[in-house]
């Protein structure tokens, strides 16, 4: 009785192992199609020009990294809170995607300085009576506040703006050409490699007939990722010639020109003074 059991649960382990590699790819591909889909529903960002976006939320992300207050930094990030839901970006959505992680990671940065930073002793670790500073407080407060608002106006741009928009309006204020080309390529043809990737594992989970071990899982691993890096290197030399031979030149085109309305210029104003204000309170 024991050996068909071992054997089951070891069919299962290998079926398992695809199917959770299969599964992460689709998930990976099903989240950027989300997100494309957010970038053109009829919201508050979605309807701004994107060179405005871009000038303002990114204004917005400098003042955020500079200013000196808790209070207004707590400010800037209610501001992109009340930025967030009338463009359909919910709560439930940050907090799962960009808070939790930038808190986390932020925390483990900031954490040594609530006790290395000197100044007023406020409280004391327990057992190992490590002094907690309130000004190691304040530097861990702002460190964390500052990447969770940073972090919230730059998921805003993606997320409410189609990528090829973001790269066209990067390079309207002059950003290098080779850094706007290699972001645009590497987004378009990554999902390509994840598909080929995810069909890949669906052939070898369908053609699976006994279970896998440890030693075969990681080899089923490795060939695909081998295979995956010789078909990144034909696709590159392919598409490159392929660019060439249609008039390609250096610079990113698209076939949608932007259009700045009176309500753009309104939104640009408002970013301006959104930032003209927290710097102003802060001083």
């Amino acid at each position: 009785m024991s050996e068909p059991s071992s054997i089951g649960r070891r069919r299962r382990q290998g079926g398992a192992f695809l199917d959770r590699l299969a599964g992460g790819l689709v998930r990976v591909i099903d989240h950027a199609l989300d997100a494309d889909d957010l970038a053109r529903r009829d919201g508050l960002l979605q309807r701004l020009d994107p060179r405005v976006k871009l000038a303002g939320l990114l204004g917005l992300i400098v003042v955020a990294v500079f200013v000196k207050s808790l209070a207004v930094l707590a400010g800037l990030f209610l501001v992109s809170v009340a930025l967030a839901l009338p463009s359909h970006v919910t709560l439930s959505r940050l907090v799962k995607q960009i808070w939790l992680k930038v808190l986390a990671f932020a925390i483990l940065i900031a954490l040594p300085a609530v006790f290395l930073v000197p100044g007023t002793v406020i409280a004391r670790l327990p057992v190992l009576l490590w002094p907690v500073t309130l000004q190691g407080v304040r530097s861990a407060s702002f460190l964390i506040g500052r990447a969770e608002t940073a972090a919230t106006y730059a998921l805003l741009l993606i997320l409410c703006t189609p990528w090829p928009h973001v790269l066209k309006a990067l390079r309207i204020f002059r950003a290098p050409i080779v850094l706007v080309v290699i972001l645009g390529m590497t987004y378009r043809y990554i999902f390509v490699l994840l598909e080929s990737a995810s069909r890949m594992f669906e052939s070898r989970r369908s053609r699976m007939v006994g279970p896998l071990s440890p030693r075969d899982r990681r080899r089923v691993a490795t060939a695909t990722a081998g295979v995956l890096l010789d078909k990144a290197l034909r696709l590159s030399t392919d598409v490159q010639l392929a660019m060439f031979a249609r008039g390609y030149r250096g610079e990113v085109r698209l076939i949608d020109d932007f259009r700045t309305t009176p309500i753009d210029w309104l939104a640009l104003a408002g970013f301006a003074a959104i930032a003209s204000a927290a710097l102003w309170l802060q001083a």
